[in-house]
């Protein structure tokens, strides 16, 4: 064996029982080592003695039961279809277990005076309490001198992999502990245990697997969940105070030559929070280090012109500023944002750079690294390795989680360290943000302007489309334009959705033929994708048909209705991007969700919470709820942190105190020297300290 210093972080193929084959299975269920599989913590607990009463039971709760087996019927329906129904008894009542997926081997188990646990949602079928396919284990009476379980009044119940079942993984559990328990450490120093009441870290762990009292279980493994945001957090504090004393910034005078202009010009007035936010920036852009800030608010809030008064503080400077968006449409948009704006100031140059090769790209690379543009606004081509600037002084980065790391890092560190801003699409909920962007300072846009006026959302079944119909009709004869979203460009064999062509070729052919439609999708080429867009920005076209391209870049104030088909397979946060492309202009605004069924429990939370409220912070809390934090924004992101016992949502109020201790610590004992910090420091630096560059934005 390979011997390293922590038992506790052998591999798990080297724990009597385990094996190559068997490691592999459990590395499955992300036990990789000893240590790994001694934090593998039970989902549930059955309790052999329960005193829970069928009778008691709730329907649409979930439950866990122990009953006595008092029948079991196999019934057949045709040739391929049958039925397992299994009754249990707890000597008063009696409740049915139903299972319609099932293999000869999985009957077999069941014997008639066998008592057994089962878990499931509770529903009613024929005046009986029922269990669907429940989860189920048969309580056997083991009575091997060997077996550590066999006179278990309380059994842990784990979720399993294949090949790995629940009597296996509680022999390994219990063989860890038998083996290793003693060289479990204490990872959090004694005033913090005292502080909040915790357990010490072996007590709490052996309570959890093998406790006789599962009520106090809850309390042990909040001990777990506090440890892992309490170390995110430290990262965060140090990541952030490292930044401060280390990479020094521009100070940025406030000369009020393009700013003002802007300001002067602009054909309405800046809400409270948008000018509260620039006085952010302006102050962090004027100070010596370097600007590291996160601007986040909802759809409609004006980020675009919190962006561009950066943006001009460092131009007024004579520094360049640059604004990198993870799509082509975004980039165009921003760009055209920004000529509209600057108008009536021609002395700034602005220039858009994009992927692939086209005419004129060269010029502008080369008038960019002379310092004859003083904005510029692109996509990943403005990372390329053969991209030079002559002096750039802001940096901000469109929907930053998109981009990796490293592709973050080249812009941020470009010339002299620039300030850099980050945007975010949509609200991040405050426990997200906390744990992914702690480091950052944040500024929220928490505010609409007063001319928004507030979109009605209507969730309909597809059944009802023919009257959702007429109300785009209603809008289209007084001279509206409208959006129809579909989830596919094309039909697809795998998945049975309404796709764009197909409901393009309808709407054009037979339901609004006497109105101008047009088909946009990202496979599209630009130079089309930007034709079309632009027609109907003028009007003429008066309904687009569209996949969720249209999800940024776009704005039509005169697009008053939309359509968003199949509204059931999209995240809360893209139905909300998508229903801000309406509601842009003075008029009502209407957005029709189409729902097709079968919807699931998740799918009809999302249509409630769309059709409820219109507020994008609302919406990404519980946007979080029901997706995690793992899919919160789409795609993979770089630097978020894999919680085992933590979660963002449950963990609100728990994330708030490690937050403010973590901090705390930092700031007083940076390099954590003090003897009191003493096991946090050797935690930390084992664990922790390569992980810092994560944050390395």
């Amino acid at each position: 064996m390979n011997r390293i210093n922590d038992p506790l972080d052998y591999d798990i193929k080297y724990l009597k029982g385990v094996g190559e084959n068997r490691a592999r299975l459990l590395n499955k269920l992300g036990i990789t080592t000893i240590g790994d599989l001694m934090e593998y913590f039970p989902r549930d607990y059955i309790q052999r003695n329960s005193k829970s009463r069928i009778s008691e039971l709730q329907l649409d709760e979930h439950c866990s039961i122990v009953g006595k087996i008092v029948s079991i019927e196999k019934r057949n329906f045709g040739k391929k279809k049958s039925q397992l129904n299994v009754v249990i008894s707890d000597d008063y009542d009696y409740l049915v277990l139903t299972w319609f997926r099932f293999g000869t081997w999985f009957m077999k188990q069941f014997e008639i005076g066998k008592m057994l646990w089962a878990s499931g949602i509770v529903s009613e079928f024929s005046g009986n309490l029922q269990l669907v396919h429940p989860e189920i284990e048969i309580l056997k009476e083991d009575v091997s001198k060997d077996n550590f379980w066999h006179s278990r009044s309380v059994l842990p119940v784990y979720s399993l992999t294949e090949q790995i079942n629940m009597n296996l993984m509680r022999k390994l559990i219990y063989k860890a502990f038998q083996l290793y328990h003693d060289y479990i450490s204490e990872t959090l120093p004694r005033f913090v245990l005292e502080f909040f009441d915790y357990p010490e870290r072996k007590i709490a762990l052996q309570k959890i697997h093998f406790s006789v009292n599962p009520e106090e279980t809850s309390r042990l493994k909040e001990r777990f969940a506090f440890e892992e945001l309490f170390y995110n957090q430290l990262m965060l504090a140090r990541s952030k105070k490292n930044h401060k004393i280390k990479v020094k910034g521009t100070s940025f005078q406030l000369r009020k030559t393009y700013t003002t202009n802007l300001k002067n010009s602009l054909p309405f007035n800046l809400t409270s929070a948008q000018k509260r936010v620039i006085t952010e920036i302006v102050e962090d852009m004027q100070s010596s280090h370097q600007m590291n800030r996160l601007l986040q608010g909802d759809v409609g809030s004006g980020k675009t012109i919190i962006t561009l008064f950066a943006m001009l503080l460092a131009a007024e400077n004579d520094y360049q500023a640059v604004l990198m968006a993870p799509t082509e449409i975004l980039a165009e948009q921003h760009y055209r944002n920004f000529k509209l704006l600057l108008e009536n100031q021609p002395e700034i140059r602005i220039a858009l750079l994009k992927g692939g090769n086209y005419k004129g790209k060269k010029q502008i690379k080369e008038e960019i690294a002379a310092g004859k543009v003083n904005i510029i606004v692109g996509t990943h081509a403005l990372i390329q390795k053969d991209m030079h600037f002559k002096k750039v002084g802001f940096v901000a980065i469109d929907e930053q989680h998109r981009f990796g790391v490293e592709q973050r890092a080249f812009l941020t560190k470009a010339g002299a360290y620039p300030d850099v801003m980050y945007l975010s699409a949509t609200p991040i909920p405050r426990s997200l943000a906390m744990t992914v962007y702690g480091d950052l300072d944040v500024s929220v846009l928490d505010e609409l302007p007063p001319a928004r006026i507030p979109i009605k959302t209507f969730w309909r079944n597809s059944d009802k489309i023919d009257l959702v119909y007429e109300e785009v009709l209603s809008q289209l004869q007084k001279g509206r334009q409208a959006y129809i979203v579909c989830p596919l460009i094309e039909e697809s064999a795998k998945i049975d959705l309404l796709d764009a062509e197909t409901l393009y070729q309808k709407i054009a052919t037979k339901i609004f033929p006497r109105f101008s439609s047009s088909l946009l999708h990202g496979k599209m080429k630009t130079k089309e994708k930007d034709e079309i867009m632009n027609r109907f920005k003028k009007g003429e076209i008066s309904i687009l048909v569209s996949t969720t391209v249209i999800e940024v870049g776009i704005d039509v104030p005169n697009a008053t209705i939309m359509i968003i088909e199949h509204a059931e397979r999209f995240g809360l946060s893209q139905l909300h991007q998508l229903r801000g492309r309406v509601g842009r202009g003075a008029e009502k605004a209407y957005c029709y969700l189409i729902a097709y069924p079968p919807l699931s429990e998740d799918g009809r939370e999302r249509l409630k919470t769309m059709v409820s409220t219109s507020d994008g912070f609302k919406i990404a809390e519980k946007d979080l709820e029901l997706r995690g934090p793992g899919d919160f924004f789409g795609t993979e992101q770089s630097g978020m942190p894999a919680f085992k016992h933590a979660s963002l949502v449950r963990d609100q109020e728990l994330l708030k105190q490690a937050r403010v201790l973590a901090f705390d610590i930092i700031g007083k004992d940076f390099d954590l020297r003090k003897d009191e910090h003493q096991i946090i420091r050797d935690v930390y630096f084992k664990k922790y300290l390569n992980k810092e560059k994560l944050f390395d934005y």
